[in-house]
């Protein structure tokens, strides 16, 4: 496997275990189609079917992230452009399609960014909330 994407099944383990311990359910992780993926899909106590995208970017010493955060050289957030937005949105509609074809769940998009520091077993997580897309 190469090290960005152990680096991303990281970042998604992390995401899971922050999500359930606020009281998330997980539905699916890695939902993929030809077109696209969502990498988690989950469940709130009130219902609402939440699609989760999740970026991770690694660092070698706290030190670097560190620097990278106030010098805002890089944020994981940036990666999310218009077109892994249509891609989402097609693969989004697809779910909802197969699972919820009368649309009677209220549903959004959600994104969780990491900072890892995969050494030192160190996360700084973000949770970007109901966004809205192009």
């Amino acid at each position: 496997m190469a090290k960005h994407n152990k680096i991303g099944e990281i970042g998604e383990d992390i995401a899971s275990y922050w999500l359930a311990g606020h009281k998330y359910s997980i539905i699916k992780r890695n939902y993929r189609k030809k077109y696209g993926e969502i990498d988690i899909i989950a469940r709130c106590t009130e219902g609402k079917v939440h699609f989760v995208e999740v970026k991770t970017v690694s660092y070698e010493t706290k030190s670097k992230l560190d620097y990278a955060v106030t010098h805002e050289t890089w944020r994981p957030e940036e990666m999310v452009h218009l077109h892994k937005q249509t891609r989402f949105k097609r693969v989004i509609e697809t779910w909802l399609l197969e699972n919820d074809p009368n649309y009677k769940f209220e549903w959004q998009v959600d994104l969780i960014t990491l900072r890892l520091i995969e050494k030192e077993q160190y996360a700084k997580i973000k949770f970007f909330e109901d966004l809205i897309f192009e």
